[in-house]
């Protein structure tokens, strides 16, 4: 399947019920359904504010939704350029194998490169190894010299406070 057959596009305010489905839907398959705090609201408010805190493209095959990408962009010191995170990308189940993950990796590396970003990264869980082999297919290297650390919660309260 070739990506010139999704029809990516960058959501809408009316598609904030669809990306709260996305974002649920994906949970679930990452066994973390149960983290999932996220509202409609606070997703009106973080998306499509005059501060939007990320963008998401969503795909559409044959009229129906088949997944979304949820980035944001960050900045390298080292190359003095921003670069893009993808914090979420999702196809759903019945639509994978069909080159729909691909065609959203395109896209975002060419709003990269039109964005003149110097990277696209994101992060994987260590036991997705279906997602592992098609990163790697991409062209995409693990980078096993750096650890990922979180704040949140109560701790975040607490180191706000000193």
């Amino acid at each position: 399947m070739s990506k010139e057959t999704l029809d990516i596009r960058f959501a809408q305010e009316k598609d904030i019920p669809l990306i709260l489905t996305f974002i649920k839907e994906l949970a679930e398959y990452e066994k973390l359904g149960h983290e999932v705090k996220t509202t409609e609201e606070t997703l009106l408010k973080n998306l499509f504010s005059e501060r939007k805190a990320a963008e998401v493209l969503i795909g559409y095959y044959q009229g129906q939704a088949v997944g979304f990408a949820l980035f944001f962009h960050n900045f390298s010191t080292f190359l003095g350029k921003p670069g893009i995170y993808l914090e979420d990308l999702y196809v759903r189940e019945s639509f994978r194998g069909k080159g729909f993950g691909k065609a959203f990796f395109s896209s975002l590396a060419r709003l990269a490169k039109e964005r003149d970003c110097g990277r696209l990264e994101w992060w994987v869980l260590d036991w997705n190894q279906p997602a592992i082999r098609f990163y790697k297919s991409l062209g995409a290297e693990p980078m096993d010299d750096w650890t990922v650390y979180r704040v949140t919660g109560k701790a975040l309260e607490e180191l706000a406070q000193q």
